[in-house]
């Protein structure tokens, strides 16, 4: 059996040879390769891939963020995390969004293969250090809007933008941002946006 994969990696050369290792295996397949996520989700419903091979940190829509849209709308097709962003926070927001496996760049190079023959027969692939302080680590404590605000926030909109772009007030999101300071001890909006990238949480 052929397993056909869609890779989505915006760094041309790391998806180059990301292409041309995998190339090297006789039973896959590389039938997309993408550099937007916002590709990803169109893409595999007109290729129909088995393997989803996806970068977290995507132009256009995250990896995650495609994850989760391909478990819905195309849910013979499984996800493969392939990313630098080996956070506990990162790692249980991949499983929230259906993601069968997760695996790191720095992974030796024959692991990405195997990785995907595993996840194409239904198997969870996952580094085994990341599982340990995934458990260990603590949810986050921010709400799903005040992630939604300092998401925005990190992304370089003003209050005023993200007030729009969500329907409130522009105090409302500036009180927000405050508890989102708040919450994880930090001096300031950058500081949290640092805090909360560092454990993953956005």
């Amino acid at each position: 059996m052929i397993i056909r994969v869609l890779l989505a990696e915006d760094m041309h050369m790391v998806r180059g040879a990301l292409v041309a290792l995998l190339e090297l295996e006789e039973d896959i397949d590389v039938i997309a390769e993408l550099a937007n996520g916002d590709e990803i989700v169109p893409t595999a419903l007109e290729q129909r891939p088995d393997v989803a091979v996806l970068d977290i940190d995507l132009a256009g829509m995250d990896g995650l963020t495609a994850a989760a849209e391909l478990r819905d709308v195309l849910p013979e097709c499984q996800t493969l995390i392939l990313t630098s962003l080996g956070r506990p926070g990162t790692f249980r927001r991949a499983l929230r969004a259906g993601v069968r496996g997760f695996i790191l760049k720095d992974a030796p190079p024959r692991q990405l293969a195997q990785a995907i023959r595993r996840v194409a027969q239904g198997e969870r692939v996952v580094d085994p250090d990341l599982m340990v302080a995934a458990w260990d680590s603590g949810d986050s404590p921010l709400t799903e809007r005040e992630t939604e605000v300092l998401r925005l926030a990190a992304d370089g909109a003003e209050v005023a933008e993200i007030a729009g772009r969500l329907y409130l007030s522009v105090g409302t999101v500036r009180n927000y941002l405050t508890a989102t300071s708040v919450k994880l001890n930090a001096r300031n909006r950058l500081d949290a946006v640092r805090i909360a990238r560092e454990a993953g949480w956005l």
